[in-house]
């Protein structure tokens, strides 16, 4: 896959962690999912849509970095994946998948989004709205690992 669709969501992901949530996650080596089961306990799905391409997008989070993140975000301490969290989860999906799209308008590409879907639970499944291989961009932070998934069809 090219870096060229990987990028702008590694950019945005960068973007909204460090000025929502005030992380700076190190960014790990891309690699092709080989299934469609859930890297963490709650993820934000996305799909984009334009004359040229269309892909899925999601990210999944695990448990104690949604935690993390809730208290970070919203001050909230709470000890399980909750409506809170699942919330949260969908609104940073929303704000990662919107600053890619701004980056890839300036390649070309003008899409269309949806609006993010929620799935939780240990083992969820997560499908994806396009055929293609999945690429798994993980990232750490200190609380944990999070994930972003990508399924980009031209």
């Amino acid at each position: 896959m090219d870096v060229r669709y990987i990028n702008p969501l590694l950019e945005a992901m960068l973007n909204v962690m460090g000025t929502m949530a005030n992380l700076k996650p190190t960014v790990g080596k891309p690699s092709l999912k080989p299934d469609n089961v859930a890297r963490g306990e709650v993820s934000g799905i996305m799909s984009m849509q334009s004359s040229k391409a269309r892909a899925s997008m999601a990210i999944s989070f695990t448990g104690p970095v949604i935690r993390d993140i809730v208290k970070r975000m919203l001050r909230e301490d709470i000890t399980e994946v909750n409506d809170t969290a699942r919330d949260l989860a969908g609104e940073i999906t929303n704000m990662v998948v919107g600053g890619a799209k701004n980056i890839f308008i300036n390649q070309g590409y003008d899409f269309n989004m949806t609006l993010p879907s929620i799935v939780s639970g240990k083992d969820h499944i997560i499908e994806h709205s396009f055929k293609g291989r999945t690429i798994l961009l993980p990232f750490t932070i200190e609380s944990g690992k999070f994930y972003i998934e990508l399924c980009f069809e031209e």
